[in-house]
């Protein structure tokens, strides 16, 4: 059963899974737009969103926290750019478009995840 689950595997195992979404946050940070498939933008946006929060809180602790999660680049521009833009808002920091191109090799649906 896989009850108390959270979150896609993508085929990939624990620690793969991990950099992989790593990866793709911390160009989301960078870049403030990633185009990516459906299903990677929408873990991206949940995984994003509670950084995000947690970077709101605006204390060494919680700089800290996004250190050791996202690196120290994405972190401290998460931290000290982008999360003062977002101090009034309760949630829904990221939207998510979808495109209507499928990709070429195997038709998966693509979006574009961004910023709001």
């Amino acid at each position: 059963m896989i009850h108390q689950k959270k979150g896609k595997k993508f085929g990939r195992k624990r620690g793969q899974r991990r950099a992989f979404l790593k990866g793709l946050i911390g160009n989301l940070i960078k870049i403030g737009k990633i185009t990516t498939t459906e299903i990677r933008a929408k873990e991206t946006r949940s995984q994003t969103e509670k950084l995000l929060s947690l970077a709101k809180k605006q204390n060494v602790a919680s700089l800290r926290i996004l250190i050791s999660r996202i690196g120290k680049t994405p972190a401290q521009k998460l931290f000290y750019e982008i999360a003062p833009k977002y101090l009034d808002r309760k949630g829904g920091y990221i939207r998510i478009i979808k495109l209507s191109k499928k990709r070429k090799g195997d038709a998966s649906q693509m979006a574009v995840a961004e910023f709001v």
